[in-house]
């Protein structure tokens, strides 16, 4: 018990970054399944450009 006591800032920080990052990957999942991207869709300078907005293209040009 002493050892929690003496740590308990650190424990505290912890489990706080730990639910942040679960909240994120939560929304992250969300959206991917909603079909939103994280992206601010300026694909002009973008290196994946084309491969990520799969959604807009013809049937044809898709990618298996």
């Amino acid at each position: 018990m002493e050892w929690i006591a003496v740590n308990l800032g650190t424990i505290a920080v912890l489990v706080l970054v730990i639910l942040a990052v679960i909240l994120i990957v939560r929304k992250m999942i969300k959206d991917k399944k909603a079909g939103r991207v994280s992206c601010g869709c300026n694909c002009a300078h973008c290196a994946m450009a084309g491969t990520c907005h799969y959604k807009n293209k013809k049937p044809s040009e898709k990618r298996s």
